[in-house]
């Protein structure tokens, strides 16, 4: 039985001063999970372990991330977190620190619930 998507989320996060990429990542998350609620969960009494969680972040230094240390901060479900090259570095000209942005995208599954469900006529 495959997984099926039911929700995604984007989100973005910085870090403004002192180029952490790890805190921009974590921020990125934060601001992806704080967009949804999953009261399907409450509502079909489907288990939270049951749900797989795909996380990708984007930023300049993908290999400046702790992925596990992501993954672990997730609330729910059996969670991965994958770091690609994206976000931005923006450079203050005038003093030369540089502005991390973080992009996240949180995908959430679930194994397939179709034989639970079927359509009423009405």
């Amino acid at each position: 039985m495959s997984d099926q998507r039911f929700i995604i989320e984007m989100g973005m996060g910085n870090d403004l001063h002192g180029m952490d990429y790890q805190k921009a990542a974590r921020r990125a998350i934060e601001d992806a999970i704080r967009h949804s609620t999953l009261p399907i969960f409450h509502s079909t009494g489907i288990d939270f372990s049951e749900m797989r969680v795909a996380v990708t972040i984007g930023v300049q230094e993908p290999e400046a991330l702790d992925c596990a240390a992501l993954a672990d901060g997730l609330p729910r479900g059996r969670a991965t977190v994958t770091a690609v090259r994206g976000g931005q570095n923006v450079t203050n000209p005038e003093t030369g620190e540089t502005l991390v942005i973080a992009t996240a995208a949180v995908e959430a599954f679930l194994p397939d619930q179709s034989a639970q469900w079927r359509a009423s006529a009405g």
